[in-house]
C-alpha cells in the first residue's frame, strides 16, 4: 500500500468523527499516503461532539498534511491527478444529493468532480438520517455511476431512526482495496 495516495474527505456528520479518526490512522499506519479534505462546515463548526480545531489538529497530525478545506485548494486535484482514490467518509445526505446531481460547490464536491475527471475511483461512506427516505434516490443514482463505490452500510438505529444508514467505517480499508480493483465490496447492505 505504500504507493497508494488517497484523498480522504470528511463531511459534517459530526457524530461519526470519533469513528473516522481511527480509520485515518489505520490507513496511514498501513502505508497509505492520506490527503485530508474537509467540507467547509466540518472544518469550521464546533458541536457537542467536539471542537473543530481539535479535530483539525488530530487529522493533520495523523496525515502529516494540511487539510484541503476550500474550493480553490480542491481544484488542482484533477489536473495534478493527486490521488489514486478519493474516500468520502462520512458522506452526508447533502453531499450525496450534490454528487448525484452534478453540483460542485463545496471543497468535497469539487474534489470529487476533479478526481472523477481522471476516471479514478471514489469510495463513499454514507452517514445520513434520511438514507432510506429522500436520500435513497441519490444513493441509487450513485450506485449506478461509473467509478463510484460504497463502504458497506447498515441501519444504525432502526427503532428510533428507521431511515438512517451509517457505513461500517471499519471496512474502509477493504472497500478501498476492492474499489481500486474496480469492484464493490460485498455485501453492500449489512
Amino acid at each position: 500500500m505504500a504507493e497508494i495516495k488517497a484523498g480522504f474527505a470528511i463531511c459534517g456528520s459530526f457524530c461519526t468523527f470519533s469513528k473516522i479518526i481511527p480509520q485515518l490512522k489505520n490507513l496511514a499506519d498501513r502505508g497509505v499516503e492520506v490527503f485530508p479534505i474537509m467540507s467547509e462546515v466540518a472544518y469550521s463548526t464546533d458541536t457537542r461532539f467536539g471542537k473543530c480545531e481539535d479535530f483539525r489538529k488530530e487529522i493533520e497530525t495523523i496525515c502529516n498534511k494540511k487539510i484541503i478545506s476550500t474550493i480553490k485548494a480542491a481544484e488542482p486535484i484533477g489536473p495534478k491527478k493527486m490521488f489514486d482514490i478519493l474516500i468520502i467518509a462520512p458522506c452526508t445526505g447533502n453531499t450525496l444529493a450534490k454528487l448525484a446531481n452534478g453540483i460542485a460547490d463545496t471543497s468535497v464536491t469539487l474534489a470529487t468532480k476533479a478526481h472523477l475527471r481522471n476516471s479514478r475511483p471514489v469510495l463513499i461512506g454514507v452517514s445520513t438520517n434520511d438514507a432510506l427516505g429522500t436520500a435513497a434516490k441519490n444513493i441509487g443514482v450513485l450506485l449506478n455511476s461509473k467509478n463510484i463505490y460504497f463502504v458497506p452500510m447498515n441501519q444504525d438505529d432502526y427503532k428510533e431512526k428507521p431511515n438512517s444508514i451509517v457505513a461500517d467505517f471499519t471496512k474502509i480499508y477493504d472497500a478501498m482495496n476492492s474499489a481500486l480493483q474496480g469492484r464493490q465490496l460485498q455485501p453492500l447492505l449489512i
